[in-house]
This record gives C-alpha cells, structure tokens and sequence, in this order.
C-alpha cells in the first residue's frame, strides 16, 4: 500500500500548523467517532471498516513526494514539514469490533495520544468508517431479508473501483456470501463468484449457441442468464443442452415474482427440480422481503449495496472530548464539548457495554466515563486496537462476520423489522456505573 497521508483534509495541517506554534500540539487528547443519529428508520448499524484503518494508519507517513508537495502548495510552513516527516501514531485506540451493532452515541472509536499525532488522523477515519459502516449496515439489512438464501455482492460497477472492493469487504462481513468483485478476493479472501452477461448472449448467434459455449466450458453446475430474449423458450433449451443437473438459472428483468415462478414450475416439469433460480436487477432490502415467499435460491445485489440502499454515509463525526491542561501533555485529562445549538457534544472519555436482560436480549447501550466493572449482564464493547502505536487489533475476516450474526442475534426481535422505526435499543450515558 503507498502512503495515506494525503487522504486528508486542508485543514487538519492547518490546525497542526497552529497548535505546534501555540504549544498546544502536545496536549494529550482523546477523540471519538461516533453518530448522532441512524438513517432515518434504521433501527441498528453495523461496524466495519476497522481492519481497513489499521492498515492506512500503518502507511500514513510523510515522503519525500508528500513533504515537496506540502511545501510547493504553501500548506505548512518548515517547521511543520519538520514535525511531519518523522511522524507516526504512538498513540492508543480502541474501538467497537468489526461486525458489531452500534447505536447513536456508541464511541466506535477512541483515539488517545497528542493533539497533534490525533488530529490529523480526522478524515482518514472517518472516511472509511462512514463508507464501510453504511454499506454493512444496507447489507445486514439485505441478510435479514434473504433469509436463508445467499447473498451475491455484485456492485462494482455502479461506484469508484476502489470503494467497490471496499463494499465487498463490508458486505462479507455483514452476511453476504460472495462478491463479483476479483480485487476483494485477492486482497480480502472475499469468495468470488460470476456467470455471464447478456452480451456474451447477444455475441453468439443464438441463445443455443451461447449457452452450449458457456456448459462446454463451465459444465453443467454453471449458472445460465436466462432473459436475453424470452424467458421460457431459454429455459427450454438450457435444460435441452444441460440436462435436469444444470446449477442454475438467472432472472435479471421482468415481474420477477411472476417470472420465478414460471421458471420454477418450468423447471420442475422438465425434471431440473435441483436446478437454482437467482434473481438480480435493482433489487434491495424491499424488494428481497417482497420476493420472500417466491421459489428463489439467492439474489445478486448491486447499486443499492454500494450506495447503502439510501444512507450512503454512516453520519459518523470525530470529536475532541477531552484533553490535558498542561504543558507537554501533563496533568489530567479535561472534558471538552462544542455547546453550539444543534450539534451539542458530552464531554469526557467513554466506555461502553451493551446491557443485556437474563436471556441474553441486549436492553441498552450504557456509555460511561468510567470503565465499566466486569461481571454481570454487561458485555463490553471497546477493546484496544493500538497499544502505544503498535497495531495489536487486526483480527480474520472471519471472525468479523461470525461477530456479526452474533451482535444481530442479541438485539430484540423488533430490531429486525424493516420498516421505519426507533433505535433498537436506547442509549443510556451516565457518568459511572457498574
């Protein structure tokens, strides 16, 4: 990975700058990423994206490149360049795990150390947690509604190329069983899926002859696209070459309800009971719930996923909330918070644990200023990422996802409804509690 410094913003040099001149720029300080509010009607989120930070954080270094192009553009004057071309986080974080549920107020990422090692790492959080959060958040949406039939992330082509690797990622963890996209596998181990697209059936001079093509070299477990033309006659002749072992077929056009099951009795007739039926096409949350009773075996998902079927940012902030008073970072940490209308801050370090009943139901996200005693019913939800500037929080793809289905299972049962409604659970801040 090349560097992420300047995956950055004008103005967090601009209070670099400053604070190194005012003497600020040692004051330990803690910032917190958190949301006000969910999307309108969203009773949960999802975390995601925090794998992704820890390996931006890990390149973000000032080069050579970076330091020439900073001091040609008169971002900062020398004694900033100074400071950063030797700069690396030595800092603390902790943060909610990857897959986890957050509600407004969850402190989903806490970062300790020098105003001025912290503040410059404003964007780069947020913009990966605002993308990654809101496309796993959609997706858990999507799982919920699919039931048990999988998930195909396939959205790539309907965002940037690189944010199309990232949804893959997020989707994965969110419950999604494969992606189309090639970089995610590579990078991720993102399982890979693909059939074929109605030019390959358009290039050929018939549909025969396209899907004799695709079975001589894919065999018969491949999956034929079936709506290039006439839906009927291409299923007729797909089980005509394939035979009743053909994988499956894909509706990507139509009333898809009515068209599926067409297929389906189509299918059954023709001795391919085994035979998949996927459907793709604009589809979301919605449209999958409506689909819930129809004879289908899995969705392909795409420009709904990617733009977070709506909520395209996780309305995610970075804040100051405390600090030192002291030179040199000493003395002990202060509460600070914007008191502006609207857009009021609490003040102080947080802790969380999500309070759950004797059943294990979660009742509430309890947010303190003071670690939360062990035991009981509480589960605690920060755990430490970076431990004086060593990444010590990565952890397996894997072990997101399992996390997630868990932190669903938790919430009450409401929480899985699609339509509008409240956060699933309160958020609770008090100043201490055990």
């Amino acid at each position: 990975m090349t560097t992420t410094s300047l995956l950055t913003d004008h103005y967090e040099l601009t209070m670099l700058r400053a604070a190194l001149r005012s003497g600020a720029a040692q004051r330990r300080a803690v910032f917190e990423v958190f949301a006000r509010h969910l999307p309108h009607g969203r009773r949960y989120g999802v975390v995601a994206g925090t794998g992704r930070l820890l390996d931006a954080l890990e390149h973000f270094r000032f080069g050579p490149a970076e330091l020439d192009f900073l001091r040609q553009a008169g971002v900062v004057d020398e004694a900033t360049l100074s400071y950063l071309e030797s700069y690396t986080f030595g800092g603390d974080i902790w943060g909610y795990a990857e897959g986890d549920c957050f509600f407004p107020g969850s402190p989903i990422l806490v970062v300790e150390g020098a105003f001025a090692e912290a503040v410059v790492l404003e964007t780069l959080a947020l913009s990966i947690l605002n993308h990654d959060c809101a496309i796993a958040s959609a997706a858990s949406r999507m799982v919920t509604a699919s039931g048990d039939r999988p998930l195909i992330e396939m959205g790539s082509r309907r965002t940037h190329e690189r944010a199309g690797v990232a949804s893959a990622r997020a989707a994965y963890i969110a419950g999604f069983a494969s992606t189309s996209n090639l970089r995610a596998g590579q990078q991720y181990g993102v399982p890979t899926s693909g059939t074929s697209a109605h030019a390959f059936t358009l290039v050929h001079d018939n549909e025969r002859e396209a899907f004799a093509a695709q079975l001589d070299t894919l065999g018969p477990d491949t999956t034929l696209l079936v709506d290039t033309y006439d839906v009927t006659a291409a299923v007729r002749t797909a089980i005509e070459l394939a035979g009743p072992g053909l994988g499956a077929i894909r509706i990507d056009s139509g009333d898809l309800p009515v068209v599926a099951r067409q297929a389906r009795a189509l299918l059954d007739s023709m001795g391919a009971a085994k035979t998949r039926i996927v459907l793709t096409g604009d589809l979301d949350e919605y449209s999958i719930a409506a689909l819930g009773t129809a004879p289908v075996d899995g969705y392909g998902v795409g420009t709904s996923l990617v733009t977070g079927s709506g909520a395209p940012t996780a309305a995610l902030v970075y804040k100051l909330v405390a600090r030192t008073a002291g030179p040199e970072g000493s003395g002990s940490l202060q509460p600070v918070a914007k008191r502006s209308v609207g857009k009021p801050g609490r003040g102080g370090r947080k802790w969380a644990v999500r309070r759950r009943d004797e059943s294990g139901t979660a009742l509430a996200e309890l947010v303190t200023t003071v670690p939360p005693g062990p035991g009981g019913r509480n589960r605690a939800l920060l755990r430490q990422l970076v431990r004086g500037g060593e990444i010590i929080g990565r952890e397996p793809l894997s072990a997101a996802r399992a996390r997630h289905r868990e932190a669903v299972a938790e919430l009450p049962a409401f929480a899985l409804q699609l339509s509008r409604g409240y956060p699933a659970i309160p958020t609770v801040f008090e100043p201490n509690s055990d």
